[in-house]
């Protein structure tokens, strides 16, 4: 996320009612305060696999985020997403009920009519909730998203997800058609002007079969997912209020991933151009220039839906409309997000996450 989620916020707000002090908010929903006590990121880091997909209790907060444009046999399209947020009371791990990590799961699914919407909350170190590197498994209740990789190979290579909920669920097999792509400078990614930073990776090229459990019945599915993993200890400067992040498709087999964290002047812009092999090229600073098109009354509130995406350097220019304007995630602390077309100089598919409107 890209700096990734809102979410996190809950999180944040239980670590206060657990720990009995008052947390200090700064930035969007906390996500600004002090890391003091927790590692932070440093620029020069190498990811080491699969160690790396599990989690970092010395940082404060963390995701594994998946998202997924779906498309049923008749060409009806569908959304997914599967998330699973640690934030962390203290920079340590334990066994029981003394563990100071928290653990919330997110799970939408996306029609052009309706958006579905469930959410879990966890302590850690009970066995609720929680992440293993290898075999790879992440899970919250009976929420799972499962490694079916042989040990030894890449771990995010294959996978199994799973979510139910009171009006939907899925079961979605997820196979990987390229490599694992670092976001930033070989995966650190810089957040603001001031040096905020994140490690943050992503699996953008999985090819997606499965199926939609629905009020109207199941639902047979065919697409693509981006998985964005990440963590820190303080990804936003005081005065950033939110963010707008798109992962993006191309037709033509390259991806874009693309944010703007919001503050009072132009904000700070970050994006990544993903060759259709895997390769990565961090785009300059304010390479990206995005602007919105259309509003829309959300949850009693206007939020721009349509955006228009814009690499002059590329000559990339392309204007995104949602699948469905009110694809709003009605969760403790609630964002805006869900899956999203373009068309312009390129067309495609993808996703896309606001908050802090």
């Amino acid at each position: 996320m890209s700096v990734r989620s809102i979410a996190i916020a809950f999180a944040v707000t239980t670590m206060t009612s657990l720990s009995g002090s008052q947390a200090a908010y700064q930035g969007f929903a906390g996500l600004g305060a002090a890391a003091e006590g927790f590692s932070v990121p440093q620029p020069g880091r190498l990811f080491g696999f699969p160690a790396d997909h599990g989690p970092h209790p010395d940082f404060r907060i963390e995701w594994w985020y998946l998202t997924a444009n779906l498309e049923a046999p008749d060409g009806t399209q569908y959304g997914a997403q599967w998330t699973l947020f640690r934030s962390a009371l203290a920079p340590r791990e334990a066994k029981g009920w003394s563990s100071p990590q928290v653990w919330m799961g997110h799970a939408a699914v996306t029609t052009s009519e309706d958006h579905f919407v469930a959410e879990r909350i966890s302590r850690g170190g009970v066995g609720q909730a929680g992440v293993v590197a290898e075999p790879f498994s992440a899970w919250i209740d009976d929420w799972q998203m499962r490694g079916l990789a042989a040990p030894g190979a890449d771990q995010m290579a294959d996978l199994r997800l799973t979510a139910t909920a009171e009006d939907f669920g899925y079961e979605l097999r997820l196979s990987a058609t390229g490599p694992l792509v670092p976001q930033g400078d070989n995966g650190y990614s810089v957040k603001s002007a001031k040096g905020q930073a994140s490690y943050y990776y992503s699996q953008p090229f999985y090819a997606v079969t499965g199926s939609l459990s629905l009020p109207t019945g199941n639902v047979e599915v065919t697409g693509k997912a981006w998985l964005d993993r990440e963590w820190s200890s303080q990804p936003l400067a005081e005065d950033q209020t939110g963010w707008d992040w798109f992962s993006l498709h191309l037709d033509t087999g390259e991806k874009l991933m693309g944010f703007r964290l919001r503050d009072e002047g132009e904000g700070f812009t970050s994006a990544t151009w993903i060759a259709a092999d895997g390769r990565p090229e961090p785009l300059p600073a304010a390479a990206l220039k995005i602007a919105p098109v259309r509003t829309a009354k959300v949850a009693g509130r206007q939020i721009p839906v349509s955006w228009n995406v814009q690499i002059p350097s590329r000559g990339f220019d392309v204007t995104t409309q949602p699948l469905n304007d009110q694809s709003w995630m009605s969760t403790s602390i609630p964002y805006w997000e869900g899956p999203i077309a373009f068309e312009g100089s390129v067309s495609g598919k993808g996703y896309l996450e606001m908050t802090g409107y």
